[in-house]
C-alpha cells in the first residue's frame, strides 16, 4: 500500500510542479504574453489525455508481465531526454506562429516524461484495484490531486524565491529519475501479485454496475470540460490584467485540484461534495463574477478581483467535480472514467486556447461559461420547484451581467479584435476639440490621440512633455543632432511625435494587430517626419539577434513600454536584458522604462539591475492636467550623469529607494511575488 500510494503522491507532485518550472523557462521566448501560459496549459491537458488513455489501453492488455514490461521500457526510455532545459533552437523566429513553436518545443523538452508521469495515477489505480478489490481505489485519485496541489503551492513558496530556472530544472529531473525507480517497482509489484495467491473480493453495490452509457460519457465529458473551460476562462482573465507570474497561474490551477481533493476524498471515497448545501453559494458567486466583468467597467482592484474570482473558481469547480464524483463507476471502469474526464478536460482547454481567439473577438469565454453553469444547474434541479426559483434567478443575474460586460466592451467601439496576444479596441470618446481615440488593449488604455487636427500632433497620455520620456527626448538632443530611439512596444505610435526631420524611431513590436491599427487608426506614424522603422517579434530576441549580426544601432535613447494590460514581461527587465540594451546604446544614452502599474513596484527592480551593470538611475513621476496627460512612472537609466544634472531633469526626478531582500533579477531569477502593492 505504501509504495502504490508514494509512487502516485510523487508523480503527481512532479507532475504539476513542471508545469511552472517550464512555463516559466520559455514565457520570455515569446513575448511574455499571459497566452503563453494558456497555451501550456493546453499541452498539459491533451498529453494528461494520452497518458489516461495510455493507461486504458495497457491496463486492458491481458497478462500483467506484458503490462509491466511495456511501462518499465518506456520509464527507462524517458531518462534519455533529461534534464528538462528547452533547447535554444526553439526560440521564435520573426513571424513565426508561437502556437505551434511553443507545443513543439514543450513536445521536445518535457513530452515523454510528462505523459508518463500523466499515466501513473489511473494505471497505478488500476493495479491497485486488481490486486485489492476490496479497498476504495478512488482515494488513491484524491491522494493523487493532493500531491498536485502540493506539487503547485511548492513552487511560488519554496522553489520560485531560492532557486534559479536552471537548477530548478536539475533537481526536478533527479526527482523523475527516483520516480522512474519507484514507478518501475510498482510495476514488478503489480506484475508478482498478479501471479500469486488473489485476495478474496468483497462485492459492493457499486460493483453490480454494469459498462457506462453514452449518456453517462457525455455527462462526464462536459462536466469536466466546464471545468477546464471555467479554470483557463478565469486565469485569463486576471493575469491579463495583472500580470503574467506563475504565483496567478498557480493559484487558479491550485484551487481546481483542491475542488478534485473535496469531491473524491472523504469516507469510502464519496467526497465531501452535497448538492443541497453547495448550489447556494455557487450560484451566489456565479452571479458575483458577472457583475465583476462590468463593475467599473471591468477595472477591478487586485483585492477584490482576485479573492472574487478564485472563490468563484474553486465553488464552480467543486460543483462540476462533484458530479462526477457523483456519477463516478465501479472500479472496473475506473480507466475509462479517467479517460472521460481527461478528454473533457483536454476538450475544454481547446475551446479557450486555440477556438475562442479565432471566434470571438474579445474575451467572451467566461461570462458564457458563467451562464452555462447556471443552465447546467437548472437541469440537474428540474422537478424541484423552490429550487428552481432560485436558478432561474442565478440564470436572469448571469445572463444581466454578461449582457453589461458585452455592452462595456462593445459600446461606441470602432473595432475589437483578438489574437493570441489579446484583444485590441479603438473607442472614440469626447466631441468638438476634445474628441480624442484610445486604444485599449483589455481594459487598458495604451494610448490615445486628439482627433482635432490643431492638436493630433501632440504627445500625450503617459509620454507627455513632463514625462520620464519626453524630457529624455527633449534634453538630450544636441543643437542640430538627429536621434536615434529604440522603442520597445508600439502602442499608437505616441513617441513619434517627438521626432523632428533626420530622426529615426526603430519601434519594435510584439503584436503584428498593434503594427496594423497604429497605422491605419492613428496617425502619429504618418504625421512624424521621422524616419520610422519597425522590427516584427520579440524585442529582446531582435535586438539580440541584430547584435549577432554586428548591427548595433547605437540609440540615443532606448524606450521600454512593451505593456500588455497591465503585465510586464519579466524578461525585459532583467539584469541580461540591461546588458542587451547598453550594447545598442552611445555612451551618453538613456534607457527609459516605463513603469506605471497599478500592482507592481517596478522600480526598486530597475534601479537593482542598473547597478548591477554600472548605471545610474533617476524615477520621474509625472502628474499632469488630465488634459495633456496621464499620470506615468519612469525609471531613466544612463551613465551620463550631465544628463542628470541638467536643472529640468533633477527637479522632475527623485531617487529610488532600495527594497529590503530584494535579490537582483536575472533571467535564471525573478520573481513578481516579493513586489506586488
Amino acid at each position: 500500500m505504501i509504495l502504490f500510494a508514494s509512487t502516485i503522491l510523487l508523480s503527481a507532485f512532479l507532475l504539476f510542479l513542471v508545469q511552472p518550472i517550464i512555463a516559466k523557462q520559455i514565457l520570455p521566448w515569446f513575448g511574455g504574453s499571459a497566452a503563453v501560459w494558456t497555451v501550456c496549459m493546453v499541452f498539459f491537458q491533451a498529453l494528461l489525455l494520452a497518458g489516461y488513455a495510455y493507461a486504458h489501453w495497457l491496463s486492458r492488455r491481458p497478462r500483467q508481465k506484458t503490462q509491466t514490461t511495456i511501462h518499465i521500457l518506456l520509464l527507462l526510455a524517458s531518462l534519455a531526454v533529461l534534464p528538462i532545459i528547452p533547447a535554444e533552437s526553439w526560440k521564435p523566429a520573426q513571424g513565426a506562429d508561437p502556437l505551434l513553436r511553443i507545443l513543439g518545443l514543450l513536445g521536445a523538452a518535457i513530452g515523454l516524461p510528462y505523459f508518463l508521469l500523466s499515466s501513473t495515477g489511473p494505471l497505478i489505480q488500476k493495479w491497485f484495484a486488481n490486486a485489492y478489490p476490496s479497498r476504495t481505489v478512488y482515494r488513491l485519485f484524491a491522494l493523487s490531486n493532493f500531491g498536485s496541489l502540493v506539487g503547485l503551492v511548492s513552487y511560488p513558496v519554496l522553489v520560485e524565491p531560492w532557486a534559479g530556472a536552471h537548477t530548478q530544472s536539475w533537481v526536478w529531473s533527479g526527482a523523475y529519475a527516483l520516480f522512474v525507480g519507484a514507478c518501475s517497482a510498482c510495476a514488478w509489484r503489480a506484475g508478482n501479485l498478479a501471479t500469486g495467491p488473489q485476495p478474496a473480493v468483497q462485492n459492493t453495490p457499486e460493483d453490480t454496475n454494469t459498462a457506462p452509457g453514452a449518456r453517462q460519457i457525455a455527462f462526464w465529458l462536459m462536466c469536466s470540460a466546464l471545468g477546464s473551460v471555467m479554470l483557463l476562462a478565469v486565469t485569463s482573465h486576471i493575469t491579463q490584467n495583472v500580470s503574467s507570474i506563475p504565483f496567478l497561474w498557480v493559484l487558479p490551477l491550485t484551487l481546481y485540484l483542491l475542488s478534485f481533493v473535496v469531491c473524491f476524498e472523504g469516507r469510502s471515497g464519496r467526497g465531501w461534495y452535497v448538492r443541497r448545501v453547495w448550489l447556494l453559494p455557487v450560484l451566489a458567486l456565479t452571479v458575483g463574477m458577472g457583475w465583476g466583468l462590468s463593475a467599473d467597467r471591468g477595472v477591478l482592484h487586485i483585492h477584490t478581483a482576485i479573492p472574487l474570482y478564485c472563490a468563484g473558481l474553486f465553488f464552480a469547480c467543486v460543483f462540476f467535480h462533484g458530479e462526477l464524483a457523483a456519477s463516478k463507476p465501479a472500479p472496473a471502469w475506473l480507466t475509462q472514467f479517467y479517460l472521460s474526464m481527461s478528454a473533457g478536460g483536454a476538450l475544454g482547454g481547446l475551446l479557450v486556447a486555440l477556438v475562442a481567439p479565432h471566434v470571438f473577438n474579445a474575451y467572451y469565454e467566461l461570462p458564457l461559461t458563467l451562464l452555462l453553469l447556471t443552465l447546467v444547474s437548472l437541469w440537474l434541479l428540474r422537478g424541484k420547484r423552490l429550487v428552481l426559483v432560485v436558478c432561474l434567478c442565478s440564470i436572469a443575474g448571469a445572463g444581466y451581467y454578461g449582457w453589461k460586460y458585452f455592452d462595456v466592451m462593445a459600446k461606441d467601439t470602432l473595432l475589437m479584435t483578438r489574437n493570441f496576444y489579446g484583444t485590441l479596441r479603438i473607442k472614440d470618446s469626447g466631441s468638438g476639440t476634445e474628441e480624442v481615440r484610445r486604444l485599449l488593449h483589455g481594459v487598458i488604455m495604451h494610448g490615445e490621440q486628439s482627433l482635432d487636427p490643431a492638436q493630433r500632433r501632440i504627445a500625450g497620455t503617459y509620454y507627455s512633455a513632463g514625462s520620464g520620456i519626453g524630457l529624455s527626448l527633449r534634453f538630450l538632443r544636441a543643437p542640430g543632432a538627429p536621434l536615434k530611439v529604440g522603442l520597445i512596444g508600439l502602442g499608437t505610435g505616441t513617441l513619434a511625435a517627438y521626432g523632428k526631420a533626420g530622426d529615426t524611431y526603430r519601434i519594435y513590436e510584439l503584436n503584428p494587430d498593434v503594427v496594423q491599427v497604429a497605422n491605419r487608426w492613428f496617425s502619429y506614424l504618418k504625421d512624424s517626419p521621422a524616419t520610422i522603422e519597425t522590427v516584427l517579434g520579440d524585442a529582446r530576441l531582435s535586438m539580440e539577434q541584430e547584435l549577432a549580426a554586428g548591427a548595433a544601432q547605437q540609440y540615443d535613447v532606448i524606450a521600454i513600454d512593451a505593456f500588455s494590460s497591465d503585465s510586464i514581461p519579466v524578461h525585459l527587465i532583467t539584469r541580461e536584458a540591461l546588458d542587451v540594451y547598453a550594447r545598442h546604446l552611445k555612451a551618453d544614452g538613456v534607457i527609459a522604462f516605463h513603469v506605471s502599474n497599478r500592482y507592481l513596484d517596478l522600480p526598486p527592480v530597475v534601479r537593482g539591475i542598473a547597478d548591477a551593470t554600472g548605471f545610474e538611475v533617476l524615477e520621474v513621476s509625472d502628474d499632469p492636467n488630465e488634459n495633456v496627460g496621464s499620470s506615468s512612472t519612469w525609471v531613466l537609466v544612463t551613465r551620463n550623469r550631465a544628463f542628470l544634472a541638467q536643472p529640468d531633469i533633477a527637479a522632475a526626478g527623485q531617487p529610488i529607494a532600495v527594497q529590503s531582500g530584494l535579490r537582483l533579477w536575472t533571467d535564471q531569477f525573478n520573481n513578481l511575488f516579493q513586489i506586488l502593492k
